[in-house]
């Protein structure tokens, strides 16, 4: 098996997601109660990439906040100004790579694989690899749509191999013009094909479906979170007050629903912050 290393990318601004992400980076966003970001170290975790010598994810806006979090759970490569793109991410960490094949994966990508197991989905992209191709998780594009590659749509976690890592510039830049499109065009490009739920968590509508897929049937309510009113189909998240019926919402960690004031297809933030969808 070719030695790999996991990289998580979290350092992006998360514009499309404003005003949610204006005081907590997209990456720490919860998604039925586990900050975006954690679900992509776990799929990680599960296949043995765990620790700061094997496992290295990026940060830049609200840095401070990613590097808390995070820990001595990963390498930590903190870009100085803007971020860098998903390009220029991967490049500033080619020192910490070394010549190992890099499994990228965003944090903001929402994956589901049928059977719950999280880490099995992506371990596709690792079996059998040669380490010389670049490998991409896929979904067929939905109806309707064109572009992609080959009639697919990327879902989430790429896996590249050194000899593409090792050219990459520091400068901003997406792994889209440096290494997907160029390997495409060798014949070097694998798709691997992504049988469960894949939503990009970018816009508050999109974060939204993740959170109630994440609920499956019925809600997500943490045990520290006070309820006096119905839920039906929403995630609550810790130290959350819930006085006023919520339906198909999020309700992030220590935030309040006030009496009176019932919520549908809303997200509420600390600071009565609310998203109407």
């Amino acid at each position: 098996m070719i030695e790999t290393a996991g990289v998580v990318l979290a350092a992006g601004e998360g514009q499309r997601l404003r005003p949610l992400t204006e005081h907590l980076p997209k990456a720490l966003c919860p998604v039925g109660n586990v900050a975006l970001l954690d679900r992509a170290l776990f799929r990680l975790a599960a296949l043995g990439l765990a620790g700061p010598a094997t496992v290295a994810v990026n940060a830049c806006y609200l840095g401070d906040q990613v590097v808390r979090h995070v820990g001595e759970r990963a390498h930590l490569s903190v870009e100085p100004g803007d971020p860098l793109g998903t390009s220029g991410g991967v490049g500033r960490l080619k020192g910490w790579i070394d010549g190992r094949g890099a499994l990228v994966g965003n944090a903001d990508a929402y994956l589901a694989d049928p059977a719950r197991d999280p880490g099995k989905d992506i371990a596709a992209l690792l079996d059998g690899w040669s380490g010389d191709t670049v490998r991409m998780l896929t979904k067929p594009n939905r109806p309707g749509t064109t572009g992609g590659f080959s009639g697919r749509r990327f879902t989430g976690f790429s896996l590249l191999p050194w000899r593409y890592v090792r050219d990459l510039s520091t400068e901003h830049g997406n792994l889209v013009r440096t290494v997907w499109r160029p390997a495409e065009a060798e014949g070097a490009l694998e798709l691997v094909d992504y049988p469960g739920t894949y939503i990009d968590t970018g816009t508050p509508a999109d974060y939204l479906r993740a959170n109630l897929h994440a609920a499956g049937s019925g809600s997500l309510i943490d045990p520290d979170a006070t309820v006096s009113a119905p839920v039906t189909a929403s995630v609550i998240g810790a130290g959350a007050t819930v006085a006023a019926p919520v339906t198909r919402s999020v309700i992030w960690p220590g935030a309040t629903v006030h009496a009176g004031e019932p919520l549908t297809d809303a997200i509420r933030a600390p600071g009565d912050l609310t998203v109407h969808i």
